[in-house]
C-alpha cells in the first residue's frame, strides 16, 4: 500500500523508510521523549533499536495497510527528520507522536497531528480516533484538547517510564469536521 506524504503550513510529513533510521537512532532515544512511550521499548535504547524498529515493526505494518508512518520535517529543511507521527488500526491507539526536544513548543505537533487525523478521517474513512495519553504529559494532552477531543476512559499502564495514569481519548469523524470550522484556542 502506498502512503501519501502530506504537509501543513510548515512541515512535510514523508513516509518512513529504512532510510530514516540513522536519524531516528539519532534523535529517539532521549528520556524526554520515551518517558511517555509504551513499556516494551528498552531503555537503554539499543543501538540498533530504530532499524529494528524500521524494519520489525513501522514497516511491514505499513505494507500490510495496518498502520501508516510518517517522518515530520521542517519545510525549511526537509533533509531534517525531528520526529514521527503514526496511525495504526490498533484498537483504542490510532495515533501516536514524538518530536525532538530541540523543536517542541512552537505547535509543530498539533499541525502534524491535524493532517494525520484529517488522513484517518477523509482518506481512510474511519469513524472514531482514540488516543491514548499519559495523564502526566500536559503538551500531548493540549493537543487532544485542541482537537476537541474528549477523554473516554481512565487506566494504568506501565510506560518506559513506570506505571502511570492513562486516559483514552477519542474524537468522531462528525466531531471532527465541526472543530475544523471552530476557532482554536
Amino acid at each position: 500500500m502506498t502512503i501519501a506524504p502530506l504537509a501543513t503550513a510548515r512541515l512535510h510529513l514523508l513516509p518512513l523508510t529504512l532510510d530514516d533510521a540513522p536519524a531516528i537512532q539519532r534523535i529517539f532515544p532521549k528520556w524526554e521523549i520515551l518517558r511517555w512511550m509504551g513499556g516494551s521499548i528498552p531503555w537503554p535504547y539499543p543501538a540498533n533499536g530504530a532499524k529494528s524498529f524500521l524494519k520489525g515493526i513501522a514497516l511491514p505494518a505499513m505494507a500490510r495497510g495496518e498502520a501508516w508512518h510518517w517522518s515530520i520535517r521542517p519545510k525549511s529543511d526537509i533533509d531534517r527528520l525531528i520526529g514521527i507521527i503514526s496511525l495504526g488500526d490498533i484498537p483504542d491507539d490510532n495515533r501516536g507522536f514524538w518530536l525532538s526536544p530541540d523543536w517542541q513548543g512552537q505547535g509543530l505537533m498539533t499541525e502534524a497531528s491535524d493532517a494525520v487525523t484529517a488522513y484517518w478521517f477523509e482518506t481512510l474513512g474511519r469513524t472514531h480516533l482514540r488516543v491514548p495519553k499519559a495523564a502526566n504529559n500536559p503538551a500531548s494532552r493540549r493537543i487532544s484538547e485542541r482537537q476537541g477531543m474528549r477523554v473516554i476512559d481512565r487506566f494504568r499502564k506501565t510506560l518506559v517510564s513506570g506505571e502511570q495514569d492513562m486516559e483514552l481519548w477519542e474524537i468522531t469523524r462528525d466531531e471532527w469536521r465541526v472543530s475544523q470550522h471552530a476557532p482554536r484556542a
